[in-house]
């Protein structure tokens, strides 16, 4: 009978939550929006038409979470506060009179507690801002979206069709009050608009003209013909014929019309001929009647290279190179490497692809703060109006950065269950030789928990990391030959690189010295290469616990484990080469894409030297491939998914086993892979890794009997593959969420006497072997920092023995091994 009675409450209490309760009398809750009849339209772009649309309810219920706030929400008593607090601080600012610094602090007292009250008076509380306020539907924009679909489609070539809305009263959600509501009661208030749509036979171009007045504009016009958007068969659209008209402004601006705009360019479309069909004429018109349009040549060029420094009495001296006058109070830079990067040359025509080219390579060098190239017309000298016509002075206005640029960083970590704090210092010397070239120089020093990566401990350990390192950036290539000036314009650089790195933990302590000599350059914005003819590594292992070597050892006996060799003396040459294209920006804001393609080789000549030094070396080929593609869902959302993959060997055998070194092998795992298994723990392939005792022999847990698996070695592999897909969506103001699911996993390709024949890479099972991990993550967004927390749990576990299917084993709380939590700065990919 309490139960019955219980229930019965419940349900009467979902039957007042409603959150139609909301509404005032005689409005409605518009609940949904149906399109019906697009056929080859883009229903995404009517869709962004609509004037209104529903309160969202992915990811987030957002009118159920307003409806929550506004349950603790008092209009009354917020303006009873308000008042209290503008009463009180005006009586306080009168007594402090005159006295102004007491006054004007009261003032700035008042504002921040007068702030988030009128906040929550204009937009309700915090949880009913993190919700919607319903939305009342509203007929007349219902009539105005059917306006502006009817318009669009029309743009689109749709000339005769049609559009009509019609809006139902219908509520075929269960609720309680059904049972008791008449028909006009608050259960009857959801709005249905559905948008009929006939799109009929669209219009088509049956024919394409041009009728320029100018030849020479129609000479160039023509000549680019075949980069029209425009082609005879498709389907008349207004949005492409605006990006013609854009196209043929920037086709002759890059021809020498500096003069030239859009105004002159008029597209007509006729219909009258054949049924559904669309003759479009290409009309440019001559600036005035009689009069053609000017083609404009540089006459001089200016390049200022101190641009805003003043000195009242002092003239700019001038250098002249390659006809180019250098203006400066003081000449600091190379005017060799300035003038290659110059693409406004005197003598040439004005080109806007060549002025923006130009501007993009002088911001790529990172010595001014700004640039801009502005051009003059020479104005007629003593009655003189034809020689000095269709000349332009061009003048370069580049603003110096600072020469010195330091950062100091602060801050800690908490990795293992231990903080660690850590400081960063770089400092940036600008122009240091007077060739525009750029050193940066580091300092790292810290500590960081870890987990013991044998296992040696069963708590965390506390690691010290010192580093430093030496980048000099060159703006042009060092080669033996004299570079041609067309190579500027894909921006090369070369680039010396050192660094050393330190770390002493209670197993060892291991030293990293490397150097590397790049070339780096850029096909275009967006894609850049950099080949690496000569990469260095020396490293070094002074000190290892006798323990640890004994541990390293068992793993190499038992699971043919390449750790070992990672705590020996080892020297690393390779060759690499890495072509990367993104088209998104630092804040992943954009509809992108982003691939990255790595190929290296290592020790081809250990041969040579081997036996003169007292290093390992090893010969090694890798390469990788990674793909991510960023789809733009919303101004906010979006749904990203990515795949990486890559594939490491060895050359020749090494004691008898193709070894590469430990650095080279490829790692899953963490927060930039697969979030649900620690860093670098994931893997190998279906083997299970279990703790080891010093024989060799597997530890058993005396409670449950059975071997205790360990979570805590790292797992190295030679070939990986792993995925993600997320979709990120907006939550309240600068805070943004995420919905994630990774796979991947990595395997070995040979194993000494099949000891782990699990952890192998094989074609018909290595689609069973795939890890996965879900979670949901929350990003702070503060424009220039991202701070990310990333929460995953393990759903199938390829290497758990018994049942893969791990996710019934989920606690947040009490289960360490199954779920992780990741804290980071910027997305994960």
């Amino acid at each position: 009978m309490i139960t019955r009675t219980a229930l019965a409450a419940a349900l009467l209490l979902v039957a007042g939550c409603s959150p139609l309760r909301l509404l005032e009398p005689k409005q409605k809750l518009l609940s949904r929006i149906r399109l019906e009849g697009v056929q080859e339209a883009d229903a995404d772009r009517i869709a962004a038409l609509y004037q209104q649309k529903p309160n969202s309810r992915f990811p987030l219920p957002k009118l159920t979470i307003y409806q929550l706030g506004n349950r603790f929400y008092n209009k009354e008593r917020l303006v009873a506060k308000l008042q209290r607090i503008r009463t009180e601080f005006d009586e306080r600012t009168q007594a402090a009179r005159p006295d102004s610094v007491k006054v004007g602090k009261l003032l700035v007292r008042r504002e921040k507690r007068t702030r988030r009250l009128q906040l929550a008076l204009d937009k309700g509380n915090a949880i009913m801002r993190l919700g919607e306020p319903p939305v009342v539907y509203d007929s007349t924009l219902t009539a105005r979206t059917v306006e502006q679909i009817g318009t669009f489609l029309k743009s689109e070539g749709f000339f005769r069709s049609k559009v009509a809305a019609t809006d139902t009263v219908v509520d075929r959600r269960f609720s309680i009050g059904h049972m008791f509501a008449g028909p006009d009661t608050v259960h009857n208030r959801r709005v249905t608009v559905t948008y009929r749509i006939s799109e009929n036979q669209p219009f088509h171009y049956s024919q394409l003209d041009y009728d320029i007045a100018d030849s020479a504009v129609a000479r160039v016009v023509l000549a680019g013909q075949s980069a029209s958007l425009l082609h005879v068969n498709d389907r008349y659209n207004e949005s492409v014929i605006g990006q013609e008209r854009s196209r043929l402004e920037t086709l002759l601006k890059n021809a020498g019309y500096f003069d030239f705009r859009q105004q002159y360019i008029t597209l007509e479309a006729d219909t009258s001929f054949a049924p559904a069909t669309v003759r479009l004429r290409t009309i440019i018109a001559d600036p005035a009647p009689g009069e053609q349009h000017q083609v404009y040549t540089v006459r001089r060029v200016r390049f200022i290279t101190d641009a805003g420094t003043v000195r009242f009495g002092v003239k700019r001296d001038t250098l002249v190179r390659d006809s180019v006058y250098y203006l400066s109070f003081k000449q600091r830079f190379s005017t060799k490497i300035l003038d290659r990067k110059l693409t406004v040359r005197p003598g040439e025509r004005y080109s806007l692809q060549s002025t923006l080219l130009t501007q993009r390579q002088l911001s790529d060098l990172d010595m001014f703060r700004f640039n801009t190239v502005t051009y003059n017309k020479i104005r007629p000298v003593g009655g003189d109006s034809i020689s000095n016509r269709g000349q332009l002075i061009a003048t370069v206005n580049a603003s110096p950065t600072k020469k010195y640029q330091e950062t100091t960083e602060f801050g800690g970590t908490y990795v293992a269950g231990l903080p660690g704090p850590f400081i960063n210092f770089r400092l940036k010397v600008r122009n240091i030789f007077g060739g525009a070239e750029v050193l940066e120089l580091g300092l790292r020093s810290g500590f960081e928990g870890q987990f013991s990566s044998l296992g040696l401990q069963n708590k965390s350990v506390l690691t010290t990391q010192l580093g430093a390192n030496a980048n000099l950036v060159i703006p042009q290539f060092l080669v033996p030959w004299r570079a041609n000036r067309f190579l500027t314009r894909y921006n090369p650089k070369t680039r010396f690189s050192t660094s050393f790195t330190y770390v002493d933990r209670p197993e060892y302590t291991r030293t990293n010295l490397e150097a590397t000599y790049d070339y780096i350059w850029q096909r275009s914005v967006f894609h850049q290469y950099v080949l690496t003819p000569l990469d260095l590594s020396v490293i070094y292992t002074p000190k290892r616990d006798s323990i640890f070597n004994r541990t390293l050892e068992v793993l190499r006996d038992s699971l043919g484990s390449p750790l070992f060799r990672s705590f020996g003396k080892l020297f690393v040459p390779s060759m690499n080469f890495t072509s990367l294209y993104n088209s998104n920006d630092f804040t992943q804001t954009r509809d992108a894409r982003y691939l990255r393609l790595f190929v290296e080789v290592g020790g081809l000549t250990r041969s040579l030297y081997q036996d003169n030094i007292s290093l390992d070396v090893y010969d090694f080929a890798k390469v990788s491939a990674d793909y991510r593609r960023y789809h733009k869902l919303g101004p906010k959302s979006y749904l990203v998914y990515r795949l990486n993959t890559g594939l490491a060997h060895a050359l020749t055998k090494t004691d008898g086993v193709y070894t590469i070194p430990y650095d080279k092998y490829f790692f899953a795992g963490g927060s930039s892979s697969v979030r649900a298994w620690r860093p670098r723990r994931l893997g190998t392939g279906g083997y299970t890794t279990y703790k080891l005792n010093s024989d060799g022999t597997n530890r058993i847990d005396e409670a449950t009997g059975q071997p205790i698996r360990d979570y805590d070695l790292e797992q190295p592999g030679e070939v990986l593959i792993e995925g993600n897909v997320e979709y990120r969506f907006p939550l309240y103001d600068f805070i943004n969420g995420a919905l994630f699911t990774d796979f991947g996993n990595v395997w070995t390709l040979q194993e000494p006497e099949d000891k782990r024949n699990e952890a192998i890479f094989r074609l018909n099972r290595f689609y069973r072997q795939f890890a996965v991990g879900s979670g949901i993550g929350i990003r702070f967004d503060f424009t220039f920092l991202i701070l990310r927390l990333d929460v995953a749990t393990k759903v199938y576990d390829p290497t758990a023995p018994g049942n893969k299917f791990v996710l019934p084993n989920f606690r947040l709380a009490k289960s360490p091994n199954q779920t992780a939590f990741n804290l980071g700065i910027g997305y994960p990919f």
